[in-house]
């Protein structure tokens, strides 16, 4: 469950929907266990995120134990990524 967006810059592919999903975590769990609100995750699972929070990447980062680029990428170039 990668989300592309292009934009006039480029490309952003938000991947945290991939990571739930590869780790076996619910919506519900990250909630509760990284304390951020539902419509937070939704938005950087659906790419709808116009500004992102710094300190919830953090959270979601030290959570999963992977870096930024692992949750959102951007690329000048469109990507054939896999689910």
């Amino acid at each position: 469950m990668i989300k592309e967006i292009k934009t006039e810059y480029g490309y952003f592919y938000f991947k945290l929907g991939k990571i739930l999903k590869e780790n076996n975590v619910s919506i519900n769990k990250l909630m509760r266990d990284t304390e951020t609100d539902f419509k937070v995750i939704k938005r950087l699972m659906n790419g709808d995120a116009t500004r992102i929070d710094i300190y919830v990447l953090g959270r979601l980062c030290n959570y999963f134990n992977c870096t930024i680029q692992d949750i959102i990428f951007f690329s000048k170039e469109k990507l054939q990524l896999k689910d």
